[in-house]
């Protein structure tokens, strides 16, 4: 397999495909435009660059691990200035079974899949893809470039040719539900969303509600300011991924991980307030101004009233006069009676009131139609929101999510030119312009009624400044971080958790939240989702039954096996199970075989997806099955 980038992601992505799966990988990584090319029999630096990023997230590996990967046994290490033809070959795209293409650069990306494509019609090409509906089109184009090339291509081997990702959608969903649920859990699968729920230990007596199912037993250092949280120094009191009744029953004092099928059901956005499609009056005047044109109006009617009572005259008659003498354009009642006379003064009194409220209103509505494709400013009532950091590629893909969960948002950000305004605009989001790390931004942003912070800014220290910040403000606040460094993610985790043990503190790294969705589509397109479970993963793939002999001729129970792999739904009907599919049958009898036309849904770890897919992942090195050597930051 070929991992072709210029990132942290390249770097986990081959880490990921060369220890969980036992793949032979060539890396290929940028050069400076100065240098020569390295020939890729010799270490430079790439090497060194690769070295150094391996070395961090292999912190626990034995030395003979390292000499593996610093030697290049398994991953061949090719640097280069520009991926074109001569460099695929060499690097062995003509005989490879799969390439990655995840440059941070979406035309880099394209002009090798195109190249890729026409020297391998075979190749599976999972390419890292900002833009979706460019994405999906090229996915149509490549595959089509494939049956063009191989007219007796089989469909089946075809559909799994082109992959099409974005590490920002991948991390996406599990940032927003940090945000509002407080975990990172969460995939969709068959057109709903499956949230992975952490249950706290059952009292004696009591029976924890499995959900859906159980995925996980939690680490009993789990609620430790101190613990590891599932490293390898858990031991015994890691985490247990996929057990059985039996395993759970055995430990009653550890808390669970459950996994159920939600809906956001908290506070939403008042669409009068942010972002109908029509313009109401609430949004054209203010309360002030309606309420002075109410007491206008109400005046107006009493005068009418007291009109209609001192003359005798027909109501309507009465309203007319009372108009008339409202806007001073009626004769004046000089032989009138007394009362009459009040009545107009009263009336010309009024009349001067409406002049202004009239004016008001005018221009608050022009004001509004102005400032229709402008940014907001949070209302000052606002409570019970999430504060947004950033809206570069993470934040506006985060952002979008948590609109379409309906759930009121904040957006802070530096720069006007930013990619997520638009969509902020676009939205009527309110939004704050200005540097978060200044006096007075978050204070803007209403932090101290927010319900959570997600700082998503590419830059570390600002995010912890920003939570630092607003902790100060509301000590309770729920708080996740973007940090990008392991070692300083760590250190502010367990200080935060351990300054603020009442309050929710999450980090998150996206590449590492996406690296496995990326590896997992290397295989095939059956990775629907990656549920972190404290520092491991577990995946939600789509598998056909039929052929398989781990599934085909089993009864549901049968096919479970504890700490790989565990069925939680059934594909109905012959539409593709993918992430919206309908049709999905969650309650499924244990004693139910499995037959040949069966697409079931499955939780597995890394290690039990490449046993399902017949591939033989590298034994474990003095470890738990699927242990991960870095933190989940």
């Amino acid at each position: 397999m070929i991992v072709c980038g210029d990132d942290v992601l390249a770097h986990r992505l081959a880490h990921e495909l060369h220890d969980v799966y036992g793949e032979r990988i060539t890396l290929l990584v940028p050069a400076r435009s100065d240098a020569p090319q390295t020939p890729s029999g010799r270490p430079g630096r790439a090497a060194s660059l690769f070295g150094r990023v391996t070395a961090a997230v292999t912190r626990t590996a034995p030395a003979d691990d390292q000499r593996v990967v610093a030697e290049g046994r398994s991953i061949r290490l090719v640097e280069t200035v520009d991926v074109d033809d001569a460099v695929l070959i060499d690097a062995g795209v003509e005989r490879a079974s799969a390439l990655a293409l995840v440059h941070d650069d979406d035309e880099t990306n394209i002009r090798a899949a195109l190249a890729a494509r026409r020297l391998n019609p075979r190749l599976r090409l999972v390419i890292r893809l900002y833009n979706r509906k460019l994405g999906q089109h090229l996915e149509t184009l490549l595959d089509q470039a494939a049956t063009v090339a191989e007219p007796g291509l089989d469909p089946k081997e075809l559909d799994a040719a082109t992959t099409v990702l974005s590490d920002a959608d991948t991390a996406a969903p599990a940032l927003a539900a940090t945000a509002v649920a407080g975990t990172s859990k969460v995939v969709q699968a068959g057109g709903l969303l499956l949230h992975a729920v952490e249950r706290t230990p059952p009292a004696r007596g009591e029976v924890a509600d499995p959900g859906l199912c159980t995925l996980a037993l939690l680490s009993a250092t789990t609620n430790d300011p101190a613990g590891v949280e599932g490293s390898e120094g858990s031991g015994a009191q890691g985490p247990l991924l996929l057990p059985d009744d039996g395993a759970v029953a055995a430990a009653p004092g550890r808390g669970t991980v459950a996994l159920e099928a939600i809906t956001y059901a908290g506070p939403t956005l008042s669409t009068k307030r942010f972002g109908a499609s029509a313009l109401p009056v609430g949004s054209l005047f203010s309360r002030r101004l309606r309420w002075s044109l109410a007491g206008v109006t109400a005046a107006v009617g009493a005068i009418a009233l007291a009109t209609w009572l001192t003359t005798g005259d027909h109501p309507l008659h009465a309203a007319y006069l009372t108009l008339l003498d409202i806007f001073a354009i009626g004769d004046p009642a000089v032989d009138a009676t007394t009362g009459r006379q009040v009545l107009q003064i009263l009336a010309g009194f009024v009349g001067l009131l409406l002049m202004p409220v009239l004016i008001a209103g005018i221009l608050e509505a022009l004001g509004t139609f102005r400032t229709a494709t402008s940014l907001r400013r949070p209302p000052r009532g606002l409570s019970g929101h999430v504060v947004l950091l950033g809206l570069g590629k993470v934040g506006t893909r985060v952002l979008a999510r948590l609109r379409r969960l309906d759930i009121p948002v904040v957006c802070v950000e530096s720069d006007p030119e930013a990619r997520g305004i638009a969509l902020a605009r676009r939205l009527r989001v309110p939004t704050v312009i200005g540097d978060v790390t200044e006096e007075g931004v978050l204070e803007a942003a209403r932090i101290h009624r927010a319900h959570a912070l997600l700082a998503l800014t590419s830059i570390d220290i600002t995010n912890l400044e920003a939570a630092l910040s607003a902790r100060s403000v509301k000590p309770d606040l729920r708080v996740a971080l973007r940090l990008y460094d392991d070692d300083f993610a760590t250190a502010v985790y367990r200080t935060l958790r351990a300054a603020h043990p009442e309050a929710l503190t999450r980090s998150r790294s996206v590449s590492h939240l996406a690296a496995p969705a990326f590896a997992g589509a290397m295989m095939g397109r059956q990775i629907l989702g990656a549920i972190p479970v404290e520092r491991r993963v577990l995946l939600f793939a789509a598998v056909e039954a039929g052929g398989n002999p781990l599934l085909e001729g089993r009864t549901v129970a049968e096919a479970f096996r504890p700490g790989a792999w565990r069925i939680i739904a059934r594909a109905t009907g012959s539409a593709p199970l993918g992430r919206h599919a309908a049709g999905l049958v969650w309650q499924l009898e244990p004693d139910r075989v499995l037959g040949a036309g069966d697409r079931v849904l499955v939780a597995t770890t890394r290690r039990g997806l490449a046993e399902l897919l017949g591939r033989h992942p590298r034994p474990p090195r003095q470890e738990r099955p699927d242990s991960t050597r870095h933190r989940t930051s």
